[in-house]
């Protein structure tokens, strides 16, 4: 069974920083590209940033480049998302997923408010 667990999630000012992790057990992490969304009340879910398997590849949605960095520890099947320079905009629940065809999976999320 495929479960993805979000922690780190908090209140921070802004400007601040915050680094939220997400762990994968039960899951052939190394396989699989994951990814960091985030979602506002009113708002679509929105792709943040994803990462290859092997970490070689990492992209970021415009609103977060040169802010937020994406990486993952195959070894502690976990993906973490740094979150410098936080605005209020950042303001979401942030969810990790993957595709292990034929289906997306999600976490639960957590809440990080800037503010």
């Amino acid at each position: 069974q495929v479960q993805l667990v979000e922690s780190g999630g908090g209140l921070v000012q802004p400007g601040g920083s915050l680094r939220v992790s997400c762990a994968a057990p039960g899951v052939m992490f190394y396989s699989h590209c994951m990814g960091w969304f985030r979602q506002s009340p009113g708002k679509e879910r929105e792709r943040v940033a994803t990462i290859a398997r092997d970490s070689s590849r990492v992209n970021y949605a415009d609103s977060v480049k040169g802010r937020f960095t994406i990486s993952r520890d195959n070894a502690k099947n976990t993906v973490y998302l740094q979150m410098n320079s936080l605005k209020s905009e950042d303001t979401a629940v942030y969810y990790c997923g993957t595709n292990i065809i034929p289906r997306d999976y999600w976490g639960q999320g957590t809440q990080v408010t800037v503010s």
